[in-house]
């Protein structure tokens, strides 16, 4: 696995790893919080998620069939600069390659859990050197799986979050907060505080008033 580097340049390029990507594209700060902050809350839902991931994510390889299962594959693609870890991989026995995603909630069609699965996908395309047109996102709330066709709207898509994350990493500048229904069901809410950022306007008052003080809280802003 190499580490990628910038156009014209012998400068490296941070890794974006495919969990960041699922994180900024539901919520930017959230991701954002976590890379440049290190903050992260536990509620019942990721307790629930990683209890189950738990399960998933004991490295090992079993076939049954026509079919052989792989569990907690480290995968890599060295052009993009991505890196992580598959819960899933089918390996069929007319060839297809089939990533599959787990997660403990519910599934929503075209969400983040969507960009993660065809991440997965592309970069066992570049370990197997064989098309990885379809992933699966196994929901254990739905119990059934959900097929994403890794298309290239969706593949562009990857790389824009790609460029995004990694450009989260080189500014270390904290996005704003989304202040909308996400918010509602989020661990990190406290850490986020969408509603005391919520406009623009209040945020950029809110970092600029936390370093600079009015002439009358100045220790030489009132008469003697």
């Amino acid at each position: 696995m190499t580490v990628p580097t910038a156009p014209g340049t012998t400068e490296c390029l941070p890794q974006v790893s495919l969990s960041a990507l699922e994180h900024y594209a539901y919520c930017p700060r959230q991701r954002g919080l976590i890379l440049l902050e290190d903050a992260f809350t536990d509620d019942a839902a990721t307790v629930r998620g990683t209890l189950m991931h738990q399960r998933v994510d004991t490295p090992g390889n079993r076939g049954r069939g026509t079919i052989r299962t792989l569990h907690a594959l480290p995968v890599w693609h060295d052009g993009y600069g991505l890196t992580g870890i598959c819960d899933t991989v089918e390996l069929h026995k007319d060839g297809r390659i089939l990533p599959i995603e787990h997660k403990s909630g519910r599934y929503h069609p075209c969400g983040p859990a969507d960009v993660q699965a065809a991440a997965q996908a592309m970069c066992l395309e570049e370990m197997f050197q064989h098309p990885v047109p379809e992933a699966v996102v196994y929901s254990a709330a739905d119990r059934r799986r959900h097929p994403v066709a890794v298309d290239q709207d969706l593949r562009s898509r990857v790389l824009q979050l790609t460029d995004a994350v990694r450009a989260l990493l080189t500014t270390s500048r904290l996005p704003a907060p989304a202040a909308d229904k996400r918010c509602r069901r989020c661990s990190m809410a406290s850490d986020c505080m969408p509603k005391v950022l919520a406009g623009t306007a209040r945020y950029r008052r809110a970092l600029t008033d936390l370093y600079h003080l009015d002439d009358q809280d100045q220790p030489w802003g009132h008469d003697a």
